[in-house]
This record gives C-alpha cells, sequence and structure tokens, in this order.
C-alpha cells in the first residue's frame, strides 16, 4: 500500500485472482474500489519466467477516521471447554495448512447467546484464508463447527474471523447498500449488486429493511 494514499498493489496469477486478493486484504466489494490494470498476466518463454497480473485498487470513498471499534472480551479458557476445544482443533488445522498464526477467543457481541464466541485469527499474510469473496473462510468455520460437533456431540455457537475481517466486510457491505440506496431514489431505476453469499444479502437486507423509499430482493438461493 502506497505512502500518500490507501491503494493497494496485488498480484495474481491471473488479473481477477489479483483483483479478489486485494478486495479481500481491503475488506471491500468490487463496486466500492477503482481498479487499474498495472500489468496483465505473462506467460514467458516456454513458461519460464512469466510475470504475475499487477492490480491497483483504490476505495472510492476514502476511509474517515473512525470511534475506536468495540473489541469483544476475551472468553476465559477454563470458564468455556467448547471455547478451549474450538480453538484447539481450529489451530490443528491451521498447522495442517501450513500456516502460522494464533486464534483469540472472543465473545460473539452480535449474538444474544452467551455462549456464542468468535474465534479470531492472528497472523501475517492471512488473506489465503478469507478467499474469493469469503468462500474459504466460510468453508474454515464450517470445518471447525463439524469437527467442534463431532467431539461435543451438540452443536456449537462459533464464527470464524481473520483479523475482523468480517466485521470490516459488515461495514462495508452497509455503507454500500446505503449507497445503492440514494442512487436508485435519485435515478428511480434497480440496481443489481454482485453476487453474495446467503450472510451478506442477509446484511443488506437489514440495512435497507426500514428505507422508506427502496426495497430490495435476493435472486437465486439464499
Amino acid at each position: 500500500m502506497s505512502d500518500n494514499t490507501t491503494s493497494l498493489d496485488t498480484t495474481g496469477k491471473s488479473v481477477e485472482e489479483a483483483i479478489e486478493k486485494g478486495l479481500a486484504q481491503l475488506g471491500l466489494a468490487r463496486e466500492a474500489v477503482a481498479i487499474q490494470v498495472v500489468r496483465e498476466a505473462s506467460r514467458g518463454l516456454l513458461g519460464i519466467g512469466g510475470e504475475e497480473a499487477l492490480v491497483r485498487l483504490t476505495p472510492l470513498v476514502q476511509a474517515q477516521p473512525e470511534a475506536p471499534m468495540a473489541i469483544p472480551p476475551p472468553v476465559e479458557p477454563n470458564g468455556d471447554a467448547s471455547g478451549t476445544l474450538a480453538k484447539e482443533t481450529l489451530e490443528t488445522l491451521l498447522r495442517g495448512m501450513g500456516l502460522r498464526a494464533r486464534v483469540e477467543v472472543l465473545r460473539d457481541i452480535a449474538s444474544e447467546d452467551e455462549r456464542a464466541f468468535v474465534l479470531n485469527i492472528v497472523g501475517d499474510d492471512l488473506g489465503i484464508l478469507i478467499g474469493r469473496r469469503g468462500e474459504t473462510l466460510r468453508d474454515l468455520e464450517y470445518l471447525t463447527r463439524l469437527l467442534v460437533a463431532q467431539k461435543t456431540a451438540k452443536p456449537t455457537k462459533l464464527v470464524v474471523d481473520v483479523e475482523g475481517y468480517r466485521t470490516r466486510r459488515e461495514r462495508v457491505l452497509n455503507e454500500l447498500a446505503k449507497r445503492m440506496a440514494d442512487r436508485v431514489q435519485s435515478n428511480r431505476q434497480p440496481i443489481t449488486l454482485e453476487a453474495m453469499p446467503p450472510n451478506e444479502r442477509r446484511i443488506v437486507h437489514i440495512a435497507l429493511r426500514d428505507h422508506p423509499a427502496v426495497t430490495t430482493q435476493s435472486i437465486g438461493e439464499g
């Protein structure tokens, strides 16, 4: 990321891969950034010496100073056996993937259930755990839940996050929803957003459910 702007340069085997990696790192939707293709991917002679694609992503709305984000209190290891088991399970999965990272067990302040918790993964270069539109992160969460449920013989309410990505993503989606609603109200034309997983569609629906002039509708499953 450059020193005087919030632009982010990322590389990938293709332009699309580089863009997705950048969006994951920024926690932004495609509509929320300007995309500049700095360099197309090249294969090189006989597949040797090729270069990866290079793109530059610039947020359309520069981030404003925010009030400090509420940090969920940690779960006491001895106070919640499920939290400790889930932490150890996720750490084992990460080691199996060859990643060096630590896992924080935090209370899920977004849930009404006091037993719900967040497993927040902290470390360097963890964008690979988020994946395209958060798909890898959702798969990792599903696998963690499944393994913990097998060991406890009961469902466990947990969320897997990577350095607060989900919180940032929710904030971005709320801002995007309100910005698109303003555009719809101004132009009186419907807008179709990029394909989203069910949990992100829900965030958009909730953000605009009380809007006096705009309604939302999902197309497809979810």
